[in-house]
C-alpha cells in the first residue's frame, strides 16, 4: 500500500532525507524541479506560452527552478513574482539568484492584481504542502485572476490554498492538474477538492524510502503491487468445492435485476458455487437468465419473507433491490440473527439497518457494508466537509466491528482499527445503476473463496474498478452487465505478470 502522509510528516520527510541523504536542500528542490519538468515536457509541447507564477516561499523556489529549467527550451515563458507577506525562503532567493536574466519577470505587490498576464498555462508554484492558513491581501487577488483565466493550471506539489489533510476554505487554484512529489495528499482524495486538484499525478523526487517505511499512518492508497500480494492464482487441481458456495439475496417485484447482476458479478469473480434466493416473482428470470446459479425461491411473490438454511454457505451477500417494507425489515432481522459466517451487506438492508437502528447490533463482526453517499449519510447523518465524513466513516466501522466500503471516485475502505484505504481504479462511466450491485455479487465470491474480510474488500473494490477501467475503454458510458463480463479479464490482469509488461 502507498502510505498517505499528513503535512507535517512530509515536512519531516524533507528534513530527513537532507540529514540522511545526505543533501542540501537547494539540490533536493532541484530534484523536485526536474521531476516536474520531465512530467510537464511530457504532454506540453514548446510552442506554448507559459507563466510561472510564484510565493516566495519554498514552493516558489520550486516554481523559480522550474522556469530555469524551461529557459532551456524554446517555451514562450514568463516568470510572475507575488510578493506579499510572506518572507523569502533561503532557497527561494537561491533560485532567484540561478534565474537567467534573459527570463521576463514580473512582479505583483500590494492589493491588486489587474493586467494578469495572458498565457496559454500557468503553472502554480504560489504555496505549498505547508499552508495552514487561509489565503489574504494579493494572494486571494492572484487566486482569482489564475482561475479566471482560458489557461492551463498545473500546481506544483498542491493547489495554493488547499490544505494537505484538513479542510481548506477561501481562495484555492483550480488546477486542471496536480503534480504532487512522491506521495499523494489525504486531500486529493477527497471529493470536495477535485475541483481545486483535477487530475493528480505523483513524480519520484527520492525522498527517504526508510522514513516513509517507518511513518505510522492510517490513510492508505491501493496499488497494483499491494493487490499483487493479497490475489491468489488457481491452483491446476481446484476444483469447484475449492472456491466456496455464495448465497445472493437480493431482488423483490420490479428489481430482480438486482439480483441477476449480482449473482453473475458472484460466478464471473470465481465463487465456486452460487444460489440465488429470490421470491417466486424472481425464480423464472433467474433460472433463465444465469443458468450457471442454483435458486432457492422464497414462499412468497413479490418479497422475501423467510430465511433458509444457510449453513451449507461460505458467504452470503443480502441487499440490492430487497425493498424496505417491515415484513421485508423483519426477514432482515432473522437473517442477521442466524449464525452468518461472512457477510456482504448493501443497498436497502442498508436502509433498514438506518431506520431499524436497533438492528445495527446485530451486525456480525467482520461485516463488509458498501453503502453509496446516500446509504451512508441515511446511517450516520450530515457531514460539515469530507474530512469530517472520513471521521464518521471511521466511527462507523469501529462501532460496528466491521468494514465499510464507502461507495464512489477513489472508493473509501474503513477497517475497524481505525485504517483507511483509497481505492485507485474505477472511473466516472461506471456512475450507472446496478455496479453497486455487481461490487456486492463481487465480494460475496471472494468471501466465499476464504480471502479475509479485510483482502476481501480491499481486492474486491480495486478488482471492480479496474473492471470498470477495461469496460470503459473506447466508451462515454457503460452499463453494470459491462462490468461482469470484463472481471475475467482484469482478473487475468492481475494473476498474470506477462500481461503488464
Amino acid at each position: 500500500m502507498i502510505k498517505i502522509l499528513s503535512a507535517s510528516q512530509i515536512k519531516e520527510l524533507d528534513a530527513f532525507t537532507i540529514k540522511k541523504a545526505p543533501i542540501a536542500s537547494i539540490d533536493l528542490m532541484e530534484r523536485a524541479c526536474e521531476a516536474f519538468v520531465d512530467w510537464f515536457i511530457q504532454r506540453y509541447d514548446s510552442s506554448k506560452s507559459v507563466l510561472v507564477v510564484c510565493g516566495t516561499g519554498n514552493n516558489g523556489g520550486d516554481g523559480l527552478g522550474i522556469a530555469r529549467i524551461l529557459s532551456l527550451m524554446p517555451y514562450r515563458l514568463q516568470v510572475l513574482i507575488v510578493r506579499g507577506s510572506s518572507s523569502e525562503s533561503a532557497d527561494f532567493q537561491k533560485n532567484l539568484k540561478r534565474l537567467s536574466a534573459s527570463v521576463e519577470r514580473l512582479t505583483l505587490q500590494g492589493t491588486s492584481a489587474e493586467n494578469f498576464p495572458v498565457c496559454e498555462i500557468i503553472i502554480d508554484a504560489l504555496f505549498g504542502s505547508g499552508l495552514s492558513r487561509s489565503l489574504e491581501g494579493i494572494y486571494v487577488e492572484v487566486v482569482s485572476a489564475v482561475n479566471g483565466t482560458n489557461a492551463t493550471r498545473i500546481a506544483v506539489d498542491i493547489p495554493s490554498g488547499l490544505f494537505a489533510d484538513s479542510p481548506a476554505n477561501g481562495s484555492i487554484v483550480q488546477a486542471h492538474h496536480t503534480v504532487t512529489f512522491q506521495l499523494p495528499k489525504l486531500a486529493f482524495l477527497l471529493p470536495e477538492c477535485h475541483p481545486f486538484v483535477g487530475e493528480w499525478h505523483v513524480v519520484d523526487i527520492g525522498l527517504s524510502p526508510e522514513f516513509i517505511d517507518e511513518s505510522q499512518t492510517n490513510n492508505f492508497l491501493i496499488d497494483e503491487v499491494s493487490i499483487g500480494k493479497i490475489i491468489r492464482p488457481r491452483k491446476k487441481h481446484s476444483h469447484k468445492g475449492d472456491f466456496g458456495h455464495s448465497l445472493i439475496i437480493a431482488g423483490s417485484l420490479g428489481k430482480i435485476g438486482a439480483n441477476i447482476l449480482a449473482t453473475k458479478a458472484a460466478l464471473r469473480t470465481g465463487s465456486g458455487l452460487v444460489t440465488s434466493l429470490t421470491p417466486r416473482c424472481g425464480c423464472n428470470a433467474i433460472q433463465s437468465s444465469v443458468p450457471e446459479a442454483m435458486a432457492l425461491v422464497d414462499s412468497e411473490e413479490n418479497f422475501l419473507s423467510h430465511v433458509p438454511d444457510i449453513s451449507p454457505f461460505t458467504s452470503i451477500g443480502v441487499g440490492p433491490g430487497i425493498g424496505i417494507d417491515k415484513r421485508t425489515a423483519a426477514f432482515l432481522t432473522d437473517l442477521l440473527s442466524s449464525e452468518i459466517k461472512s457477510c456482504v451487506i448493501d443497498a436497502d438492508a442498508l436502509n433498514i439497518l438506518s431506520e431499524n437502528r436497533d438492528m445495527q447490533k446485530l451486525v456480525s463482526p467482520n461485516s463488509i457494508l458498501t453503502p453509496h453517499p446516500g446509504e451512508f449519510k441515511r446511517l450516520v447523518g450530515e457531514w460539515r466537509n469530507d474530512f469530517e465524513r472520513l471521521d464518521l466513516l471511521r466511527a462507523l466501522s469501529g462501532r460496528l466491528k466491521s468494514i465499510i466500503v464507502l461507495k464512489g471516485a477513489n472508493t473509501s475502505i474503513a477497517m475497524p482499527n481505525g485504517d483507511v484505504y483509497f481505492n485507485s481504479t474505477g472511473n466516472p462511466a461506471m456512475a450507472t445503476g446496478g455496479c453497486g450491485d455487481v461490487l456486492t455479487g463481487m465480494l460475496t465470491a471472494l468471501l466465499a473463496q476464504q480471502y479475509p474480510p479485510q483482502e476481501a474488500a480491499i481486492l474486491g473494490v480495486y478488482l471492480h474498478g479496474l473492471a470498470g477501467d477495461f469496460a470503459s475503454k473506447g466508451k462515454s458510458n457503460i452499463i453494470a452487465t459491462d462490468i461482469i463480463d470484463q472481471i475475467p479479464v482484469a482478473l487475468h490482469w492481475l494473476t498474470n505478470s506477462k500481461e503488464r509488461e
